[in-house]
């Protein structure tokens, strides 16, 4: 997968199908991102380069509890592609 904000907004629109809210803050995050499990929200260091966010978006698919179901059909086939990569590492 190429590092472009078109895929990093594709990757974006699953976790927030999947009922999740992605921020951008400011803070000393150890893995450039902290999960509010309660609330459904990714926290994502801001100052990550568009490579650093969407590698750590895909780190973080498979800890997010995400229905299937609730993805759009483009959204289900980009998330298969994603935990298939997640599972070959």
């Amino acid at each position: 997968m190429k590092f472009t904000q078109n895929n990093l907004d594709k990757i974006e629109k699953v976790i927030e199908e999947g009922g999740y809210i992605i921020r951008y803050e400011r803070g000393t995050f150890q893995s450039g991102y902290c999960i509010l499990q309660a609330k459904r929200v990714v926290v994502l260091n801001k100052f990550l380069q568009t490579e650093g966010r969407i590698n750590t978006l895909i780190d973080l698919l498979p800890v997010l509890k995400i229905n299937f179901d609730d993805l759009t059909h483009e959204s289900q086939k980009l998330y298969d592609e994603l935990m298939t990569q997640e599972v070959a590492k």
